[in-house]
């Protein structure tokens, strides 16, 4: 059995940017359930930018697999986050390059003018935290599609 591709889904890779919260909330639902590494995350603080490349699971593509009786699929895409003044963190060590996170929710919370924080809520109570001096976020598919390892689609417990 072959790897997913694009075409047997009708669908083109996810080529998207984020200026506003609301656009942000189709991304931080695209990237829910992201899995990533230590060492595919850069800092770029010459150029202002902060990029994560990401294996995330096709939500825009369930429904299809679902009723099709197919595989669900992940896509590796890239996440860069431009305008970066300052990274931080908490509960998360940048160190350790072997170190795996799943991403829960990218958000914005405003300050003066356009600039804010990107907040990038991971797994375990984890979270990155961008100084930005505006909101500019992509989300660039950057592989075919390929078959999720999990037989089931990611599922969280509502409180």
């Amino acid at each position: 059995m072959t790897d997913a591709s694009f075409q047997d889904g009708s669908e083109n890779p996810v080529r998207i940017i984020a200026e506003s919260d609301t656009d942000l909330q189709v991304i931080s639902a695209l990237v829910q359930d992201a899995v990533g590494q230590n060492s595919e995350v850069s800092w770029m603080p010459r150029h202002n930018r902060f990029t994560m490349l990401l294996n995330r699971f096709r939500w825009e593509d369930k429904a299809n697999a679902t009723q099709q009786g197919r595989p669900f699929e992940r896509v590796q895409a890239m996440l860069v986050i431009s305008n970066v003044l300052k990274a931080g963190g908490d509960g998360i060590n940048p160190r350790d390059k072997d170190s795996i996170f799943s991403v829960l929710s990218i958000t914005f919370e405003p300050e003066n003018d356009a600039a804010g924080e990107v907040v990038i809520t991971l797994a375990g109570d984890g979270a990155i935290r961008l100084k930005a001096e505006c909101l500019e976020v992509s989300l660039i598919d950057v592989s075919r599609p390929y078959k999720a390892r999990a037989k089931s689609a990611p599922a969280h417990k509502l409180d």
